[in-house]
């Protein structure tokens, strides 16, 4: 029982449904569709496409999307790669011509072809109950009528503003008086509620293959951008096998690469060689030991994960026992690893997440992107649609598996995640947070497996991150455990902002209850009935 006496909250509990996200409307979305006798992936899609009206520096239909989805009918769990690929003519060389040493960040440069909407569309069409039309007409009305600017929104919204503000359409869609709209206001998108409407009517097809992308690649093409007609026609969501990794019992679930799900899964591995819960939560040693086994998983990770199509991944040997066994031995627990951590293996940022759950026990497990705070930083002509910046995650270093090809879906930061006991999901959940999501899942992991949180506990929890070399600590981080890890040789940063979002529903099927929880680190809401 958490300490009433402080500031905090309770799991959302209920019987019959939960939804949870990063926006009290979406979750109202996703609980009116459940009402209205729609399963747990429309409600899901619902929401995302909700949340693509008011949360857009962190998602939108220019993005892509990752959906994991348990049919309780057959006891299946559908994962479906929904990520964007490079344009036809990308080449390293091209993007070296333009004067770029590295992927650019923002600019037209690293817009891949979005994959969300064929995702949404494809999983509609495949597992949903309800008409498609009737999953996008939420986040019409709110486009149309107006949504009130929540206060994370508003803040992110004012850092991005600069960047709104460098092209037109931009500034047309997403600023007022060329400024952020301010916590509080309500805010229109009338451009991005006829896309959707476009899209409700029509499908997907609209958008791949009709107006919509004829208007985003003319867009392109007047910004010297590479995407072509041929690049939208062609794209299409890929059906996959999940893979996954047994901790304490539990056999936590992933998509494949090109997703970054396999990093949690091989951190978790190499935790799995010790008993976590002997080190005092958030001490030093247990900060030591995520931190490092999280590092050689990021190794390994930055080596080889990229699009399956064009190299071959060692997923079986990077998952597996032995290599565990090895990785757990590099760990020193009175010294952190030198940076940069090299891979043991031979040669072979921003985020909306969506759980929902349903009354026959369908679950949910949704995560939809434009990467970076308003991805590009461009809205693609009058069709108020932001593009996504996915193409900065690939390398132009040669010889790299992840290294920028023609057609190519990159290093994907986006992992929704699945945990079952025996043949029945207990956890739907995911950790917003671009870089930080493989390293949020193993700490919410721990912090519900190893120490007995709740699930709204484990998101509460003060946060930490290892990346490029610094540590860097959320305020609920003890002093004495910033002092001792200073002392192992970790390089320890104040967080300028917190560690991503999360939201997670646990089902306990011994009391036929749901359990819901939501990050405080954003606006959302965990509710069920």
């Amino acid at each position: 029982m958490r300490n009433l006496q402080l500031p905090g909250r309770s799991a959302v509990m209920s019987t019959e449904v939960m939804a949870a996200t990063s926006q009290p409307m979406a979750t109202q979305v996703a609980l009116n569709t459940l009402r209205d006798e729609g399963n747990a992936l429309d409600a899901a899609i619902a929401a995302s496409a909700t949340l693509a009206v008011v949360e857009s520096y962190s998602t939108g239909i220019g993005g892509d999307c990752f959906i994991l989805y348990h049919e309780a009918a057959t006891g299946k769990l559908h994962a479906l790669n929904g990520s964007g690929r490079s344009p036809a003519a990308a080449t390293p060389e091209l993007i070296r011509s333009r004067g770029y040493e590295a992927m650019p960040e923002t600019g037209i440069l690293p817009v891949t072809v979005p994959g969300a909407v064929d995702a949404w569309y494809s999983a509609s069409q495949t597992l949903g109950s309800l008409d498609w039309d009737r999953l996008l007409q939420p986040a019409i009305a709110y486009a149309e009528k107006g949504y009130v600017v929540s206060p994370v929104i508003a803040h992110h919204w004012k850092d991005g503003e600069t960047l709104l503000a460098e092209t037109p359409e931009a500034s047309a869609v997403y600023l007022v008086d060329g400024k952020a709209p301010v916590a509080g206001s309500i805010h229109r998108q009338p451009r991005l509620a006829a896309s959707l409407r476009r899209i409700a009517e029509q499908g997907s097809d609209v958008f791949y293959r009709g107006v919509i992308a004829e208007e985003i690649v003319q867009f392109s093409e007047s910004k010297n951008g590479l995407l072509s007609l041929d690049d939208f026609a062609t794209h299409c969501s890929e059906w996959v096998d999940p893979i996954s990794s047994e901790y304490r019992g539990y056999r936590v679930c992933e998509i494949p690469p090109n997703g970054q799900g396999i990093t949690t899964l091989m951190a978790l591995n190499i935790m799995s060689q010790t008993k976590v819960s002997k080190y005092s939560h958030l001490g030093a040693d247990h900060v030591h030991l995520l931190c490092e086994a999280f590092t050689l998983a990021m190794a390994e990770r930055d080596r080889f994960i990229s699009d399956p199509s064009y190299n071959e991944i060692p997923v079986e040997t990077m998952l597996s026992e032995e290599f565990a066994r090895q990785q757990y031995a590099r760990i020193n627990f009175t010294r952190a690893l030198t940076q940069p951590v090299a891979s043991m293996l031979p040669n072979p940022r921003d985020t909306v997440y969506v759980t929902v759950v349903d009354k026959d026990r369908n679950a949910c497990s949704l995560i939809n992107s434009v990467f970076h705070s308003w991805g590009s930083g461009l809205v693609a002509g009058n069709t108020g649609i932001n593009l996504q910046n996915r193409g900065a995650g690939f390398s132009l270093e040669d010889g790299h598996f992840n290294l920028l090809e023609p057609l190519k879906r990159p290093m994907h930061t986006l992992i929704p995640a699945m945990v079952y006991k025996d043949k029945n999901p207990v956890l739907s959940f995911g950790v917003m947070g671009a870089q930080y999501q493989a390293m949020g899942q193993v700490y919410f992991l721990s912090n519900w497996i190893d120490y007995g949180m709740n699930v709204q506990e484990a998101l509460d929890a003060a946060r930490f991150f290892l990346y490029n070399g610094e540590l860097s600590v959320e305020t609920g981080v003890p002093q004495d455990t910033r002092r001792s890890l200073n002392q192992f040789g970790h390089q320890i940063v104040d967080a300028e902002s917190p560690h991503g979002g999360g939201q997670a529903i646990f089902i306990d099927w011994d009391q036929a209850v749901l359990h819901g929880g939501s990050d405080p680190r954003k606006d959302g809401l965990a509710a069920g009935y």
